[in-house]
């Protein structure tokens, strides 16, 4: 067992406990974000299937809002857990933090229903701060904007207020005090009002792109470490060393990333060259960590206290470096974004990354707090079910990520390279096998998805109760 695993006091501290509501919120929109998917796969199928009841675009923006919300939901909440371990002390604001938890709750609840029941308004000011922004990825109303950057000037005042009166600033807290200001300030460029469609999907841009690929990427780095030093005794030194270079190649490359869209706004043609190359760059220290921790860990063994969370630690690092990296990098080259950009490739990175970078971290965060939960903890967490949801999981978005790679492979080559364009073109793409068939294959690949959620639930609700647990680990 960890050095950094031994400093888990006996009983939980209340930003802990507060941690624990996250992860519950985000694994219960988690199985949202997996049934609207599911409808969406169908509607591919069935375009009449809940027609004018739930529309493919009101299904699309709750599966896509589900999944930034449950995302971020479950990072905020492994800093709520680890901060505490890593300052010694309690967090500062812990009330406030209940507090705003709450309105955030009360805020999903009441936007979700607005999605469902009223879904679109009139184009007018009441709309846009009511019901829907009208923009692609992020339709919250501008009410929600407002309290997503107090929920997270709230979170960033806990953490700065506790390291201070823990007086201990260590590269770890430093990255994320950094990092936090930056995931406030860039949501607020996606809160610009313009009629101009370039400056609007330029600003766009910053919030869809820049602030998910960069300040979430930091944010990953942070718990990620925290999280190889709990499951592998890994050395401070070599987390912040990663995390160092995380930071000045994510905002470095980052910026110049943007460039492999603008060219499509109106900005000027070199943008896209330099896009393509450096938006490929980013996932590269992320993984370099991992590898780097598991590597000095191999002398004992790979001996970790928690299988599960390992596990998808790993797979937090491949899969963001295969689907943000590689997945990313072969589409955004100038030669042949040109004619796969807007294609389902576009998707099919989407959904690799997202799972490589993103749910593979929350779900390391989540065992690691299951391991911690109640008088006695297994060591090493482990059980039989973990594998099972873990194999359906990954197989699933494998094939998800392969009928979206196909489609947009014959959309790219039929529709853009071959035909040039037109009508016919678009027409004879779609009409294609090579696309239709693709349908039915992510619709069961996404049934196999939702099987392997719901055995994840139940391992999470029964690991190690079955087992006489290991007394007085945490002392």
């Amino acid at each position: 067992m960890s050095v950094f695993a031994l400093r888990q006091p006996k009983e939980l501290y209340e930003s802990q406990k507060l941690a624990i509501w996250y992860f519950v919120v985000a694994v219960a929109l988690f199985g949202a974000q997996i049934i609207f998917g599911l409808l969406l796969a169908y509607q591919y199928i069935d375009p009449n299937f809940l027609y004018q009841k739930l529309s493919f675009m009101t299904n699309r923006t709750l599966h896509l809002n589900a999944m930034i919300v449950w995302l971020l939901v479950g990072m905020m909440g492994g800093v709520y857990w680890f901060l505490p371990i890593e300052t010694g002390r309690e967090v500062v604001g812990i009330k406030l933090a209940k507090f705003i938890w709450w309105v955030i709750v009360a805020g999903v609840t009441a936007v979700v229903l607005v999605y469902l029941l009223v879904q679109v308004g009139p184009g007018n000011a009441f709309t846009l701060w009511f019901i829907n922004e009208g923009r692609e990825y992020v339709e919250a109303p501008r009410w929600a904007d407002f309290a997503i950057v107090a929920w997270v000037a709230i979170f960033l005042f806990n953490v700065i207020a506790t390291t201070l009166a823990a007086r201990r600033i260590t590269g770890i807290l430093g990255v994320l005090i950094f990092d936090l200001v930056a995931l406030g300030a860039l949501y607020t460029a996606g809160m610009h009002y313009t009629v101009n469609v370039t400056m609007d999907q330029y600003l766009w841009w910053w919030v869809v792109h820049l602030w998910v690929e960069a300040t979430w990427e930091v944010l990953v780095g942070v718990v990620m470490g925290w999280s190889l030093m709990y499951l592998l005794g890994t050395p401070r030194k070599l987390i912040e060393t990663w995390l160092f270079l995380e930071v000045a190649l994510v905002f470095g490359t980052g910026i110049l990333g943007l460039g492999h869209h603008y060219f499509w706004i109106g900005t000027p043609e070199y943008w896209i060259g330099l896009g393509g190359f450096f938006s490929a760059l980013e996932p590269l220290p992320l993984v370099a960590m991992v590898v780097h921790a598991v590597y000095d860990a191999g002398a004992h063994r790979l001996n970790t206290v928690n299988r599960p969370a390992f596990f998808w630690a790993v797979t937090q690092a491949f899969g963001n470096f295969i689907g943000a990296g590689v997945w990313g990098f072969m589409q955004t080259l100038p030669q042949i974004n040109m004619y796969s950009h807007g294609t389902q490739l576009a998707a099919a990175h989407g959904h690799f990354a997202f799972f490589g970078a993103y749910v593979g971290t929350v779900l390391t965060l989540v065992y690691i707090a299951v391991q911690n939960v109640g008088k006695r903890i297994q060591i090493p967490l482990n059980s039989r079910l973990w594998t099972w949801a873990y194999g359906l999981l990954v197989f699933g978005i494998i094939g998800i990520v392969a009928s979206f790679t196909i489609s947009g492979f014959a959309q790219t080559m039929i529709e853009r390279a071959e035909l040039g364009s037109t009508w016919n073109a678009f027409i004879q793409s779609y009409t294609h096998p090579w696309y239709t068939n693709t349908h039915w294959w992510r619709f069961w690949m996404g049934v196999l998805f939702l099987i392997g959620y719901v055995l994840l639930v139940w391992d999470l609700l029964t690991i190690g109760r079955k087992r006489t647990a290991v007394e007085g680990a945490h002392d």
